[in-house]
C-alpha cells in the first residue's frame, strides 16, 4: 500500500517536473522572440534614421536662410538623438563602436548648438560649411555600410541572437558578415576626431572632459535615471520611459532617455550622468502653438522652474522669443557678480507654458564656491575705456571666460550706439576690452494664416 502511494507521488512529480519544463521551455522562447523582436526593431530603425540623417543634411548645404536651415538642424539634432539611442540597444559586445558613437554625438551638439544660434546676424562661415559637406560625407559612408549589412541580414534570414550565441561560443574572433559590417561602418568614421568643429564644438570637447573630471556622487540605475527624468519633467511614475546607455563615445558615462508625453502626443530626450544622476539637457520634440501667455510670465515660470530644482541664486541676464518659444539664460550670482561660467538655458513654450528645453552643461562643469578677486580699477575707470559714442544703460560686476578659457573678473556694460545694443565686458584688472557682443533684436513673428 505504502509503496503504491510512494509510487503515485513519484508519478505526479514527474508529470509536474516536465509539465514545469514544457512551461519554462516555452516561456523562455517567448523572451527570446521578445527581445530578437527589440533588436531587430532598433537595427531597422537606426538604418531608416540615418537615411534621414544624410538627407537633412544634404537639404543644409544648399540652403541660405535662417527659417530653412534651423529646423532643418534641428532635425538632424532630433533623428541623430534617436540613432544614438537604437546603437545603444543593440547586442553587439563583440564590435567597438566607439567612432561611430563620437560621429553620431558630435553631430548631434553641432546641429543642436547652430540651430538655437541666431543665424540671421552670425550666419554659418565657410568654415561651418565645410563641416557640413564633411558631415554629409560621413553620414553617407555610415548610411551605406549599414545598409549592406541590413541587406545581408534579411537574405540570410539571420538573426541577432544566434550571432551573440556564436560570438560567446567562439575562443577566435568571430568572422561573421553582421559583425563585419558593423565594424566597416565603425571604421569609415575614423576621420571624425580631425573634423574642424568650429569654435563652439571645441569649447563643448573640453566642456565634455572637465565634467568627466567633476562629477560626483553614487552610481545610479537605470531605474534611478528614469524616476529623476520623471521628477524634472513633473511627470507621473506611469509615464513610458527608455532608458539606454550612452556608448564609449562620451568621457563620461550617462543615460539617454525618451520619455512620453501623452499630453502632448510627442517625447522629451534627456541626457543624464551616471555619476551622481545629473541632468546634462533635455528637449522636447513637439509643434508649439500660437502664443497665449506673456514673455514676462515665461520668464517667472523659468526661474521658479530652478528654484523647484533647488538650483538657487541664479539670474536672468539674456532673453530671446523665437516664434511661440521663450528662451531664458540664467547665470549664478554671488556677491552680487554674475558668473557667467555658470550658465543654465531654459527654453519655455508660449502656448502652454511648459519647460521644452534644459541645457546644463557649463554649470555643472564650473559651478563652485569662488573667492573673488578685488577690482583693480573702479567703474569710472573702466568706463573710460569704452566707445564714446556708446550711451551706457546698464552696468555690473561679472566674471566671464577669456579667449584661453581663463575666468576674469570683469566690468559688464550695456550701452546703446544708435539703435544697437551691445554688451562690452572690460577687465576689472587692466581695463582691457575682454569682449564685445551685440544684443540681436526680438525676432519678428511671422503670420502665415
Amino acid at each position: 500500500m505504502i509503496r503504491n502511494f510512494i509510487i503515485g507521488i513519484l508519478a505526479l512529480a514527474l508529470i509536474g517536473t516536465g509539465y514545469w519544463a514544457y512551461q519554462e521551455k516555452d516561456r523562455n522562447q517567448v523572451l527570446a522572440l521578445n527581445a530578437e523582436s527589440h533588436y531587430q526593431r532598433a537595427f531597422h530603425e537606426l538604418a531608416y534614421h540615418l537615411d534621414q540623417i544624410e538627407d537633412e543634411l544634404g537639404k543644409t548645404l544648399a540652403m541660405n536662410t535662417q527659417r530653412q536651415l534651423t529646423p532643418s538642424l534641428a532635425e538632424v539634432w532630433r533623428v541623430t538623438s534617436l540613432a544614438k539611442e537604437e546603437v545603444g540597444q543593440l547586442p553587439l559586445a563583440a564590435v567597438d563602436l566607439t567612432k561611430t558613437e563620437e560621429f553620431l554625438d558630435k553631430l548631434g551638439t553641432f546641429s543642436y548648438k547652430t540651430s538655437i544660434r541666431d543665424l540671421e546676424s552670425e550666419p554659418l562661415t565657410d568654415k561651418e560649411y565645410g563641416t557640413l559637406e564633411k558631415l554629409y560625407s560621413y553620414s553617407k559612408d555610415i548610411k551605406n555600410e549599414l545598409r549592406k549589412t541590413q541587406a545581408t541580414m534579411l537574405k540570410q534570414d539571420m538573426r541577432f541572437l544566434d550571432i551573440d550565441k556564436e560570438f560567446k561560443a567562439q575562443e577566435q574572433p568571430l568572422d561573421n558578415a553582421v559583425l563585419n559590417g558593423f565594424h566597416l561602418m565603425d571604421e569609415k568614421m575614423k576621420g571624425v576626431s580631425e573634423v574642424e568643429w568650429g569654435a563652439g564644438m571645441a569649447a563643448q570637447n573640453i566642456n565634455e572632459d572637465k565634467l568627466a573630471k567633476r562629477l560626483d556622487g553614487k552610481k545610479i540605475s537605470k531605474a534611478e535615471a528614469k524616476n529623476i527624468a520623471l521628477d524634472y519633467l513633473e511627470m507621473g511614475e506611469n509615464t513610458k520611459v527608455e532608458v539606454s546607455e550612452t556608448g564609449k563615445g562620451l568621457p563620461y558615462q550617462a543615460y539617454s532617455l525618451v520619455i512620453d508625453d501623452p499630453n502632448e502626443k510627442s517625447h522629451y530626450y534627456m541626457d543624464i550622468t551616471k555619476q551622481g544622476g545629473h541632468p546634462i539637457w533635455f528637449l522636447q520634440e513637439r509643434q508649439i502653438s500660437d502664443q497665449d501667455i506673456s514673455f514676462n510670465e515665461a520668464s517667472n515660470i523659468a526661474e521658479e522652474y530652478l528654484k523647484k530644482r533647488g538650483i538657487k541664486n541664479m539670474q536672468l541676464v539674456d532673453s530671446k522669443q523665437y516664434d511661440s518659444i521663450g528662451v531664458f539664460e540664467f547665470v549664478y550670482l554671488q556677491d552680487n557678480v554674475r558668473i557667467y561660467s555658470d550658465s543654465i538655458t531654459l527654453e519655455v513654450a508660449l502656448d502652454n507654458g511648459d519647460i521644452v528645453g534644459y541645457e546644463a552643461t557649463n554649470y555643472l562643469v564650473n559651478h563652485k564656491d569662488r573667492k573673488l578677486p578685488e577690482p583693480k580699477l573702479t567703474m569710472e575707470e573702466a568706463e573710460k575705456q569704452l566707445n564714446p559714442r556708446l550711451q551706457v544703460m546698464e552696468d555690473h560686476l561679472a566674471i566671464t571666460m577669456n579667449d584661453l578659457g581663463d575666468e576674469v573678473l570683469c566690468y559688464e556694460f550695456f550701452g546703446v550706439i544708435k539703435d544697437k545694443t551691445y554688451r562690452i565686458f572690460v577687465n576689472a584688472e587692466d581695463g582691457e576690452e575682454e569682449r564685445v557682443d551685440r544684443l540681436p533684436e526680438a525676432e519678428p513673428v511671422y503670420d502665415f494664416t
